[in-house]
């Protein structure tokens, strides 16, 4: 699977080797504020960006998602 990683980090983890990218805060993808993440960890315990690919919710959604694609098919 290719990413363009300028897409969904910004520019100070664009570069950075994939295992400091999810370990770094959630700020480090494009549109997440410092506050976002704060908010994140507040609700979920959300500090990373492994954390959140890994929050049961994201995969719940992400699951009904591809579940309503193979429907529409």
């Amino acid at each position: 699977m290719a990413i363009d990683l300028d897409k969904v980090l910004d520019k100070a983890w664009a570069d950075k080797p994939l295992a400091d990218v999810l370990a770094a805060p959630v700020a480090a993808l494009k549109g997440v504020s410092e506050k976002d993440g704060e908010l994140l960890h507040e609700a979920f315990g959300v500090k990373t960006v492994a954390d959140f690919g890994q929050l049961k919710y994201v995969r719940w959604a992400q699951a009904l998602v591809a579940l309503n694609q193979t429907v529409k098919a």
